[in-house]
């Protein structure tokens, strides 16, 4: 199968969110149904947030919003509470480690951090960027998430 192209092949370093969520590889930003949009441009976007992203504790925190700063990282508090959580929530369920991501980004740059993740997210059948919330590439089926 033909890689899919347009809005869904492009990782950018401005969809990694502060949290250290690859916002490209998320289901409401490429969803499964063509008919079906639920993220315009990430949760650092002003325009059409995904409904998780909008209620999200981290996306909310007000240290974020006050303290001026990119990424959690750089937080006086990191890791919270709040990030420890998600990030057990998705090593466990997906294979993806925030605060990895976000030590990534710390050591090596956002450049580098996107370099690697279109390497280590390419579906090994047809390479296509996985969905880390669907456990099969939405492009060939691929079944990656076992």
């Amino acid at each position: 199968m033909a890689a899919k192209t347009g809005r869904n092949s492009t990782m950018r370093m401005d969809l990694v969110a502060p949290c250290g969520m690859n916002c490209f590889l998320c289901r409401a930003y490429r969803p499964d149904k063509p008919y079906v949009v639920t993220c315009a441009g990430g949760c650092r976007s002003e325009e059409g947030k995904a409904r998780s992203c909008q209620s999200c504790i981290i996306y909310n925190c007000e240290k974020l919003a006050q303290g001026g700063f990119k990424y959690c990282f750089s937080c006086d508090t990191y890791p919270c509470k709040r990030l420890k959580n998600l990030d057990k929530r998705y090593r466990s369920r997906y294979g993806m480690s925030m605060l990895a991501n976000l030590e990534s980004i710390r050591e090596d740059g956002i450049r580098q951090f996107v370099r690697t993740e279109k390497e280590k997210w390419a579906c090994p059948e047809c390479g296509e960027m996985l969905v880390v919330h669907k456990p099969t590439c939405l492009n060939c089926g691929y079944e990656w998430l076992k």
